[in-house]
């Protein structure tokens, strides 16, 4: 770790270098602003700035170390501690605030954690120049404002030059397919095939041939052979999306592909080599599939080999205003229509919305108001939402089928246990499905939020 320790006392200067260096950081020491100006080209990880300076005021230094390089973490040292010019730092930007004598425990914890940071946001935006040269479509661009999605772009920056299979979840709606569009755009297959497949949309009887593809003659219909998709995505990325879905016969022949890289057509008798990456997503828990036996362990663990975890929207709402605008300019566009923004209570209803259908709901919300829209701002009744029970009439509307049909079960079991006290025997009653299907959604929609009974 690189320190940019800025302090005028040059016996603490000292002091506090030779602690830092004794715990392997790397320091350089300054005494006054123009000297800290100086040094931002050694490009520190952190600086830690002394609030009274000789030639000019802590904050103004601040400024001009925004200015020069924004994602650089600034740690206040003050002697006149006070709360207003914590506030005012904090308010400014700055990492932290401590005041003096410094102790030099806590400042060691800072330091490590301003370090964590800032090498997190270096992560992501050298991510971001990266989908910038390689002039990605509009559906991938990412919004990463919040810490969470920042940590997910920095795993798929980590994962994407390799060609190791990865694993996405999160609940539905949550971009598990741009995430998995993000892992091929940015990898060296970038130039070859992504080739998508929901397993979930696909009737069974057909999904083998489909994956596998088919021999002339293998069945009904078969009038030519056919190759499969994992053959289309050759040289690239096949994204199984809802792998959780697969039955358990195709899950053994999906786990032989991953073994031995080749695939047999339907009606084949011989195996044919493909280099192909996978990267699969699902909102269901594979572990507890895996416990109830209709999920192969073996190929959990295959396919488990890179996981990337993406929280929902309600968890990460830094997010959901840049997100909003970002659709807003798109539609706008896409409709004809010149809108400026959304109004302050707009604005404080998208941050207050759980949003169950996550990014999604919001695209599909933001979509509609914009086609509804004769305003230059969008309002909270464009946005058609009352805190009613129409809320959840509006997001099945607007859903696509399976995910609309997963809201409804969820909101029907959350008021069955609601009405029931949390008794599930009762509520699986009220339901019409058992006890133990019910439990399998509890923990599937709620996981912790409903205590076990």
């Amino acid at each position: 770790m690189k320190v940019l320790l800025v302090e005028d006392d040059r016996m603490q200067r000292e002091t506090l270098a030779r602690f830092l260096k004794a715990k392997g950081m790397d320091v350089v020491g300054v005494g006054t602003g123009k000297e800290v100006l100086g040094k931002l080209d050694w490009d520190p990880d952190v600086v830690v700035l002394d609030w009274k300076l000789p030639d000019m005021d802590g904050l103004e230094v601040f400024e001009k170390i925004k200015d020069s390089k924004p994602l650089l973490p600034v740690v206040m040292l003050t002697a006149f501690a006070s709360v207003e010019n914590a506030v005012e730092a904090m308010r400014m930007g700055a990492f932290h605030y401590l005041s003096k004598p410094v102790n030099l425990e806590e400042l060691l914890i800072i330091l490590n954690r301003a370090y964590s940071q800032h090498k997190l946001h270096r992560e992501v935006e050298s991510l971001r120049v990266k989908l910038r040269e390689l002039t990605l479509p509009s559906e991938l661009g990412v919004i990463a404002e919040s810490d969470a999605m920042k940590r997910v772009l920095s795993l798929v920056g980590k994962v994407a030059p390799t060609d190791a299979t990865v694993l996405v979840t999160g609940e539905s709606g949550t971009g598990k397919e741009v995430v998995a569009s993000l892992v091929h755009k940015l990898s060296p297959r970038a130039t070859g095939p992504f080739v998508k497949v929901n397993c979930a949309a696909i009737p069974e009887n057909l999904l083998e041939a489909e994956l596998f593809g088919y021999e002339k003659g293998a069945f009904t219909g078969a009038h030519k052979a056919k190759p499969g998709l994992f053959e289309e995505a050759d040289g690239g990325t096949i994204f199984l999306d809802e792998v959780g879905e697969l039955p358990l016969a195709l899950q053994a022949k999906l786990l032989r592909v991953l073994q031995d890289r080749s695939v047999r057509r339907v009606g084949g008798n011989r195996e044919k080599k493909v280099d192909v990456r996978v990267v699969t997503a699902t909102n269901r828990d594979l572990e507890e599939m895996v416990r109830e036996g209709i999920f192969r362990e073996d190929l959990y663990w295959r396919l488990n080999v890179f996981s990337i975890h993406i929280p929902p929207l309600r968890e990460r709402k830094e997010d959901i205003l840049p997100l909003a605008e970002t659709f807003l300019k798109r539609f706008s566009q896409k409709y004809g229509k010149v809108l400026k923004g959304f109004t302050r209570e707009a604005k404080e209803f998208l941050l207050t919305y759980s949003f169950p259908g996550n990014v999604r709901e919001l695209e599909n919300m933001v979509e509609r108001a914009v086609v509804l829209s004769d305003e230059e701002y969008l309002d909270v009744s464009d946005l058609r939402v009352s805190g009613s029970a129409g809320d959840i009439t509006d997001a099945l509307f607007s859903l696509p089928l399976d995910e609309a049909v997963e809201l409804l079960e969820r909101e029907r079991i959350k008021k069955a246990l609601e009405t029931t006290g949390g008794n599930k025997s009762k509520a699986a009653r009220m339901l019409g499905i058992s006890e133990r299907v019910l439990r399998y959604k509890v923990k599937k929609y709620f996981e912790d939020q409903v205590d076990q009974a």
